[in-house]
């Protein structure tokens, strides 16, 4: 299968292998990529972006490394299906080594300095000009990425739109140049995106390096302890205090993951108005999570007893991807004119 005579469209996602993923990883990407294999309509790859995560841990090689496996057994946990999926190591994809030297000649520097999420990530890590180079050009390997596989539709969320964009530049530039060479990528926006969770203590978004995460994989006892001690209202001391429903953590997750809004919203009048202590919600919260995590620690806890099996997954997805990043590579070199030995 070449990337422009498959009969269907090809998505590319990814997630940096930097440690487990978590419940905010699962409302703003996983399920929806579960919605997408339920479809059948798309060649799906899923690729453990080792190389990207190196542009900020290039020293701790062993997290990232050891965090392969790990990403891995959390998807087969959610429910991403290996007959359906295409699971892709990044760094074993010599075309994504090559292509983003090619792109970085269409691309100048100020114009990835003005790229904003690279601009709102260098704040957020606190770089000044001591900025990795590789963080700063990541999105030129970005491009490299969605191009090597052809990717006509990029699932993206409202903070990787800059990005996306940035690989449409990249790619007009090169068909304009060099010929019609490179698929365009087109943005698919979730129509059942939830927006992004806060952490449990409610201080910014679920982080693993801030440690407010509801991992994947917790048990139910951690699961509970996390629930349970959630920011709620610090002004709801006494069960019939009126009590704040915005910015009220728990009431931010029931939002999220609760399906019966109608008893939510009863909830939440009861709450304004006095009468509603906060164990109860965090009590059904944590009904409401284990039920969706319940499967997903078995599903888990049986592959992780079937590693042999999960490497095969892993190897089977990425020899398919190298063929077919290898073909765009050639045709790149071949558009180009670049001489050939």
């Amino acid at each position: 299968m070449s990337v422009m005579d498959t009969e269907k469209k090809i998505i590319l996602t990814a997630d940096r292998p930097s440690g487990n993923l978590h419940i905010g990883h699962y409302a703003g990407s996983l399920a929806n990529r579960l919605r997408l294999q339920a479809t059948g309509e798309f060649e799906m790859f899923v690729m453990i972006a080792d190389l990207q995560a190196l542009t900020d841990h290039a020293q701790q090689v062993d997290k990232v490394t050891s965090s392969v496996e790990e990403l891995m057994l959390d998807y087969l946990a959610v429910g991403l299906d290996p007959n359906k999926i295409h699971f892709v190591l990044q760094s074993a994809l010599p075309a994504l080594y090559q292509l983003p030297m090619f792109y970085m000649n269409l691309v100048t520097q100020s114009r990835l300095e003005r790229n904003p999420t690279v601009k709102n990530e260098i704040k957020t890590k606190g770089y000044r000009r001591e900025v990795p180079v590789g963080f700063v050009n990541y999105p030129i390997s970005q491009a490299a990425d969605i191009t090597a596989f052809g990717a006509s539709v990029v699932p993206v969320g409202a903070d990787q739109a800059p990005m996306l964009e940035q690989t449409r530049e990249i790619v007009a530039t090169f068909n304009r140049l060099y010929g019609e060479t490179l698929v365009l990528p087109e943005a698919l926006i979730p129509e059942h995106s939830r927006s992004r969770l806060v952490g449990i203590d409610g201080a910014g978004k679920m982080s693993k390096s801030l440690g407010n995460c509801i991992y994947i994989k917790d048990s139910a006892e951690e699961l509970q302890r996390k629930v349970y001690q959630m920011y709620t209202d610090p002004q709801h001391i006494k069960v019939s205090d009126p009590g704040k429903v915005e910015g009220n953590v728990v009431f931010m997750y029931l939002d999220a993951f609760y399906q019966d809004k109608k008893h939510l919203a009863e909830l939440k009048a009861q709450y304004r108005q006095g009468g509603l202590g906060d164990m109860v919600l965090k009590k059904l919260l944590f009904e409401c999570l284990n039920e969706l995590l319940a499967p997903m620690r078995e599903r888990r806890a049986y592959y992780a007893q079937r590693m042999d099996e999960v490497r095969k997954f892993l190897r089977e997805g990425t020899a398919k991807a190298r063929t077919l990043t290898d073909q765009t590579l050639a045709r790149v070199k071949q558009a180009m004119g670049i001489y050939q030995i």
